[in-house]
């Protein structure tokens, strides 16, 4: 079992990272592309314990340790909880990945209250209130990686999405005014735009739905998790120490 214990300014022989909506999609990606990378890895999942703990057991194949805690993010208590837990379990995190996010689609003049709130609650909230827990952790350990999940969606807006475009939209103004309030601590801040990307959300499009997005995407395919992981596993490397505050699309182009 990797230790976590450290004296003061050396790196520790595995990280830590929490990943947020980490039992499915992009967020499981992201936490496999990190145990691969020599992270440990706590995933945070909302309700699917299946796939959490199938999650779990991938990633203790991958030789890291990993554990799996059931959280809302959009309560910041629970927040509290989960963080402090995590940081029990595994030792203090230096990565964060804010991937968790749900979708409640519709016009706006149909959209209820309810949808448009729940949406802003999990995808922007449930970001502010993660990066909150973990910030005296940053400022303590003078140095760490905040990624958050946006999307393109919140840079160009989609109709029938004012709810999830607005949530997004607000990710990016998050990570730009976290990266100006951290940086001098030696964090760095920065969020990933998938465009068009292969998860269980697009599986259920009819094919002739995936067939015209595809169709408007420069190189011609959706994007796979795994293409999206790869960006956020250098925005949390040593590679990237000198990169904060930007917005990566990750779109084939679809935006340019």
């Amino acid at each position: 079992m990797a230790e976590n214990t450290q004296e003061a300014g050396e790196k520790p022989a595995r990280r830590v990272a929490l990943v947020t909506g980490g039992s499915r999609g992009i967020g499981r990606a992201c936490a496999e592309r990190l145990a691969r990378d020599g992270f440990d890895v706590g995933i945070v999942y909302a309700g699917n314990e299946e796939a959490a703990k199938s999650c779990v057991k991938a990633l203790e194949v991958l030789g890291a340790r990993a554990v799996a805690y059931r959280c809302d993010v959009a309560d910041p208590d629970a927040v509290k909880a989960t963080v402090a837990q995590a940081t029990k379990d595994l030792g203090p995190v230096w990565a964060l990945v804010n991937s968790a996010g749900i979708t409640r689609d519709g016009l706006l003049a149909r959209m209820r209250d309810e949808d448009f709130d729940r949406v802003l609650d999990v995808n922007l909230k449930g970001t502010f209130n993660m990066a909150r827990a973990l910030v005296r952790n940053f400022v303590r350990q003078r140095g760490g990686r905040i990624v958050n999940v946006s999307s393109v969606v919140g840079l160009h807006g989609n109709a029938g999405q004012v709810n999830y475009a607005a949530s997004k939209a607000g990710v990016v103004g998050l990570t730009k005014s976290v990266a100006q309030e951290l940086a001098g601590r030696g964090v760095t801040v920065n969020a990933v735009a998938p465009g068009f990307i292969e998860t269980d959300m697009t599986e259920k499009l009819p094919q002739e739905a995936r067939d015209a997005y595809a169709a408007r995407i420069p190189l011609g395919r959706l994007g796979s998790a795994d293409e999206v992981a790869g960006v956020v596993a250098f925005l949390v490397s040593d590679a990237a120490s000198y990169v904060t505050g930007e917005v990566i699309r990750i779109d084939g182009g679809l935006c340019m």
